[in-house]
């Protein structure tokens, strides 16, 4: 069993989507390969067949490695309900609400478990790409890491070091990296890796030429900045798209909270449709379509809304616009959200926007489901898939209509409902993440829309079949960029 461990000069350097490029290089290359992150920060997840929860993260990933995700890719999993606490999911399940400081004292319980997990991998998979988070320059989380250079160490991984060059400083970051790591730390760098450039390379190469002298670890490639509409990577979104660009406006609503903003990336895959995000009232304008995403703190998000004065704009938008409400966004629509046992906030219980006729009350229990099932619309009658995370239970008034009948949860057959909406099939609620990943339902809304705008109508295409595309042409660009002949010699792995 070979691998690799991808860690970078800090976050967002593009460690997630070049661990995705590796896994398909790989894969096409006639490997079994699995992605693995040891843990992960993110308010963007996943649930597995099997009902546990994951990073979105290293879900991409494992379409790339070409397996089905699960959570034993990303064993722990720490989702931010404020600026010093997190909810930690540990092997997909609810491990604990902590602060920072308690979770850092915790990490070394978990050394063991990691090790065991990952003897385990070895065992199923040809290659193992591995990511870091963050630095492994944090200097002062050093005594207690168990994902970066504490992760290669307890499983004896070379490391690659990943340099952002778009925000500049490329060359001070790898070496300032380099700097701090310990003598044991660097003999585990075997190179690095420059991404996002834009330019001409001959105009790169000294720099290069002098990184590799003062760091003594050679350029395994200079990776070009790339358009592909694949996932964010875990993290803040980094750069948000707040303009209109194509006939077809979706707005979403960015919450300090937002968590599984991804549910809007199928979006991506339609021509005529832009997506954008908006956090202010100056920013709303008139979306075709808007958006109400999951948060993780609802109810603080809901104050964010009201006083930030998007709370007007969006109910005079729901007497004539198209709305949807998508977990705590659904929450959100209703007439009242309660917190008796204060698992989000001080509050007992915060009126909503009175826009659906539903009422909340959020629970101790997490709900983690995959869901298949079918919309119930008049106009739409196709299937549906995606998968619920949260922890409120919504009560939908009597005579109201039914958004979706639930056929399948974590692939056993039930009968149940889930969701509203309304008698104009204008104002949707719903748990279900990645609703809009179903083919039928996106060409129904989006053609409902070209209607009313005039303009021509079109089929949707199959957002899977598209991301395959998407992850093949990622392949082809890094394959094109690095060295992979090299990679292949310090994973000590003859080319098949």
């Amino acid at each position: 069993m070979a691998k690799i461990m991808i860690q970078g000069t800090g976050s967002s350097v593009g460690k997630s989507i070049l661990v995705a490029a590796l896994c398909r290089i790989f894969k096409q290359d006639g490997y079994s390969v699995c992605p693995y992150k040891s843990q992960n920060m993110s308010l963007n997840s996943y649930i597995t067949l099997d009902g546990k929860e994951m990073g979105r993260a290293q879900v991409l990933q494992a379409y790339a490695a070409g397996i089905e995700p699960q959570a034993f890719m990303n064993p722990i999993l720490l989702k931010p309900t404020a600026d010093t606490k997190c909810q930690v999911i540990v092997n997909g399940k609810v491990h604990n609400n902590n602060t920072a400081q308690e979770y850092h004292n915790l990490k070394p319980m978990f050394k063991d478990m990691l090790k065991e997990q990952f003897i385990k991998l070895e065992k199923n998979f040809d290659i193992i790409v591995m990511e870091g988070a963050g630095s492994p320059a944090e200097i002062n989380l050093r005594d207690r890491d168990i994902v970066n250079m504490g992760m290669a160490e307890l499983v004896d991984s070379p490391v690659l070091i990943v340099g952002d060059i778009d925000k500049g400083g490329v060359f001070a970051s790898l070496a300032g990296t380099m700097l701090l790591l310990t003598d044991d730390e660097k003999i585990r760098v075997k190179g690095t890796i420059i991404n996002k450039f834009r330019g001409d390379i001959n105009l790169l190469n000294p720099g290069i030429d002098m990184i590799e002298e003062i760091i003594k670890r050679p350029n395994l490639g200079v990776v070009p900045y790339f358009n592909l509409t694949l996932e964010d990577e875990d993290g803040a979104m980094v750069e948000v798209n707040r303009k209109v660009t194509a006939p077809i406006d979706v707005a979403m609503i960015m919450f300090p909270h937002i968590s599984n903003f991804t549910d809007v990336d199928c979006l991506k895959c339609e021509e005529d449709v832009s997506v954008r995000f908006i956090s202010s009232r100056e920013e709303f304008g008139n979306p075709d379509l808007l958006i109400l995403p999951g948060s993780k703190n609802t109810i603080e998000d809901l104050n964010f809304i009201r006083n930030s004065g998007l709370e007007d704009a969006i109910i005079n938008y729901s007497e004539y616009g198209i709305l949807i409400g998508i977990c705590g966004g659904y929450q959100m629509l209703g007439k009242k959200i309660s917190d008796p046992l204060n698992i989000e906030s001080n509050l007992k219980s915060i009126k909503g926007m009175e826009i659906l006729d539903v009422e909340t009350i959020i629970e101790s229990e997490k709900v983690m489901t995959r869901v298949e099932g079918h919309v119930t619309l008049p106009g739409c009658k196709g299937c549906i898939y995606g998968y619920e995370i949260h922890m409120g239970k919504t009560t939908i008034a009597e005579g109201s209509n039914s958004f979706i009948n639930i056929d399948k949860e974590n692939n056993i057959e039930i009968n149940k409902t889930d969701g509203i909406f309304n008698k104009q099939e204008t104002i949707f609620g719903t748990y279900i993440h990645g609703i809009l990943d179903s083919t039928h339902f996106r060409e129904y809304l989006l053609n409902k829309i070209r209607v009313k705008k005039s303009i021509t109508q079109r089929k949707s295409p199959v957002y899977e079949g598209f991301r395959e595309q998407e992850i093949n042409k990622l392949a082809d660009i890094v394959r094109k960029a690095i060295d992979m002949e090299k990679i292949y010699e310090i994973m000590n792995l003859n080319r098949k």
